[in-house]
């Protein structure tokens, strides 16, 4: 189709040989090839001159209409390639993608205007090849994926209860005491978290708790709001219970004891070649949410 476009702007086989690595020859072969596909003939040819036929010309036009559309489609390519544009598709849990992402993307995407974000919120281990997502952001530690990770700034926890449940249960001194209370635990593909481990604020060393409780979810919002109900006692990140602490809503419990954070990671294919959208976000994380 290309060279058949060049045939009719340049008016000769040998005019349109030139210049594209053909004989007139190989080029007529092309032409020829066409007429035979389409059944017809698309050039009246003389020893002098060479005319379109009706067929001809309305084919040409298709041509010049699809080689331009071709044209746009590989210019877009290669912009996309240049600089970062395009959708970016991102998988993050609920809770660290509601409290510590969605604040600062609005900086993110009035930095990249031809980007567009497409945000999953999900507390979920994702496949990020086979669910199609460029990026995604883990919290916790981290199994052998085979993904490139890039740490973020860990996550600190802390331990909370509600004023109605410590005024019917009492309010524990020490982690130890929290073998006595309902401990809500968060549930993990691989079971419930029921190990909940303090650094001692007297030196080194940890204390470590074998908790019970009558509740397992497997999302920390749900947590929240069980603790918010009364129901017990839960160790979740700080990010998402500090208002609800600052108001009273919910008392936090040892002080001066330190619960161990969360890693954070953002995580992506092993390409050789990372996008420049892709290669943008993430260094626009490790800026914001980085170390």
């Amino acid at each position: 189709m290309a060279m058949f476009a060049r045939v009719v702007e340049r008016g000769s086989f040998a005019a349109a040989a030139e210049g594209s690595a053909m004989t007139p020859t190989m080029v007529g072969n092309h032409i020829r090839e066409l007429e035979r596909r389409l059944n017809g003939r698309l050039l009246n040819r003389t020893t002098r001159r060479q005319s379109l036929t009706e067929l001809g010309r309305r084919y040409h036009a298709r041509c010049v209409e699809i080689l331009g559309l071709l044209e746009a489609a590989e210019l877009d390519a290669r912009e996309m390639q240049a600089s970062p544009r395009g959708q970016l598709r991102v998988s993050c849990p609920v809770t660290y993608g509601t409290r510590a992402l969605v604040p600062v993307l609005a900086s993110y995407l009035d930095r990249y205007p031809d980007v567009q974000v497409e945000l999953s919120l999900n507390d979920r281990f994702v496949d990020l090849a086979a669910d199609g997502f460029d990026a995604a952001i883990r919290v916790g530690e981290l199994p052998d994926s085979g993904l490139i990770a890039r740490p973020l700034r860990p996550s600190p926890r802390v331990a909370c209860a509600s004023p109605a449940y410590l005024a019917r249960h009492g309010t524990p001194q020490v982690p130890a005491d929290l073998a006595q209370h309902n401990c809500l635990a968060f549930l993990f593909a691989a079971g419930p978290e029921r190990e909940w481990r303090f650094s001692r604020p007297d030196g080194p060393g940890v204390e470590r708790v074998v908790v019970r409780g009558r509740l397992d979810v497997n999302g920390g919002m749900a947590l929240r709001e069980a603790a918010l109900a009364g129901l017990g006692v839960i160790l979740q990140p700080e990010l998402m219970l500090k208002d609800d602490i600052e108001s009273g809503r919910l008392v936090r419990l040892f002080a001066n004891w330190q619960a161990p954070t969360w890693p954070v990671h953002v995580m992506r294919l092993p390409d050789a070649r990372i996008t420049p959208k892709l290669e943008s976000f993430i260094s626009f994380l490790e800026e914001t949410l980085g170390r």
